[in-house]
């Protein structure tokens, strides 16, 4: 389908962002017949063994067309951070259904996961102190565990250091469901840095993005 949402944003010290969030309906043949795919990509497009992989990396690119941009545009660092070649902020997310890409002038982070009680099972390998405040026994438990998720790994991906632990150098504070912004706390290797991030419901999927401030 075409181009699902767009949202912008304007973060509390001034900085601007967009998001445009696609909707994966199309078949892998339908993706590709708009596009054009340097040689690299085209490599990595046939190494994916899951079509739902594929899928999530081809959309992408059609989100590139909302920017004005080509898949000949974005490159990626050693680390496999994305950047783009006019010197735009890029973040990139997808999950089952959906992709999403985030653009700034500013470093960001962008990301989308479904909702699914899984999250639940996994949440002390990436959760210490957010324990303290969240309910278990509240009917938003999954899609608050899902918001944690998302911040962090935004955060992850903003500073793109090996070492940070989500559990034990992400913390995220204390919110409530009419929360739309998210305060997450980065104490790594001696210094600590606050990010503001914020989390949208789309379907059964939260979309978290966000800035260092």
């Amino acid at each position: 389908m075409p181009l699902f949402q767009t949202i912008k944003k304007t973060f509390s010290n001034g900085t601007n962002a967009t998001v445009f969030v696609w909707k994966i309906t199309e078949t892998l043949p339908t993706l590709l017949s708009d596009i054009v795919l340097k040689p690299e990509s085209q490599m990595r497009l046939s190494s994916m063994q899951s079509e739902q992989h594929q899928l999530g990396f081809l959309s992408v690119r059609h989100l590139l067309a909302q920017i004005g941009m080509t898949d000949f545009d974005l490159f990626y660092d050693k680390t496999g951070k994305p950047f783009l070649t006019n010197g735009l902020h890029i973040s990139i997310t997808h999950s089952f259904e959906f992709s999403a890409i985030a653009t700034c002038d500013q470093n960001l982070g962008i990301d989308i996961e479904q909702q699914r009680d899984k999250i639940i099972h996994i949440s002390n390998k990436f959760c210490d102190s957010e324990f303290d405040f969240l309910d278990k026994n509240e009917n938003e438990y999954v899609k608050n565990f899902t918001k944690i998720w998302g911040a962090k790994e935004c955060v992850f991906k903003i500073e793109n250091q090996k070492g940070i632990s989500f559990k034990n150098h992400i913390s995220v504070h204390s919110f409530d469901k009419e929360d739309s912004k998210m305060k997450v706390l980065l104490n790594f290797e001696g210094s600590t840095s606050l990010f503001e991030m914020h989390p949208i419901e789309i379907e059964n999927y939260i979309l978290v993005f966000g800035i260092k401030l």
